[in-house]
């Protein structure tokens, strides 16, 4: 597992920036480590009582991160109203969980790395770290709240570091191996 910062990190890049691009980057890390040297079958096996694989973890966390990522540049429109989601919305955000026909390890991968440079870009070249927006209606936000671009990146950590435990679990359930320990 690599302990390298990302390289669109600007060695100028310090402080609060170079911290949670830092922390973003160790935790992308072990996610993506528990995907080495398999094949795209095991990367969608259930290896737990969850419906979640390992490969369906990378593209929901790359759908996350890209979702609010957006959301600092373009605010609530960014993410849509998801008390207007249908059961064909649902069905697509269910998909995110899984590795589907057509669906390779290595494009969910490349996919992620996409979604991660266009991430540190951004965060290096904001201009204020506390811009805010109002979150998007949904059933798990509070009316009313915002979000600074620093909220949405603490959280995008967290999401990632969450969804890294799920994989280590599920790829030490496949055949044994760890990301830690």
């Amino acid at each position: 597992m690599s302990q390298k910062t990302p390289a669109t990190l600007a060695p100028a890049l310090t402080g609060e920036r170079a911290d949670l691009l830092e922390t973003l980057a160790k935790h992308r890390d072990f996610l993506r480590f528990t995907a080495n040297g398999l094949t795209d079958e095991q990367a969608g096996l259930r290896t737990t009582a969850s419906e979640l694989c390992i490969g369906g973890l990378i593209k929901h966390v790359t759908s996350v991160e890209r979702n609010w990522v957006s959301f600092i540049v373009d605010g609530p429109s960014a993410m849509g109203d998801f008390d207007k989601m249908t059961e064909a919305d649902f069905a697509r955000r269910a998909d995110e969980f899984r590795m589907l026909p057509g669906d390779t390890l290595a494009a969910v991968l490349e996919n992620y790395a996409g979604v991660a440079r266009r991430t540190d870009e951004l965060v290096a070249s904001l201009p204020d770290l506390d811009v805010s927006h109002p979150l998007p209606s949904a059933p798990w936000f509070a009316p009313g709240k915002e979000w600074s671009a620093r909220r949405v990146l603490l959280h995008v950590i967290a999401e990632t570091s969450q969804h890294a435990g799920h994989a280590d679990i599920i790829r030490e359930s496949l055949d044994g191996a760890k990301t830690m320990g």
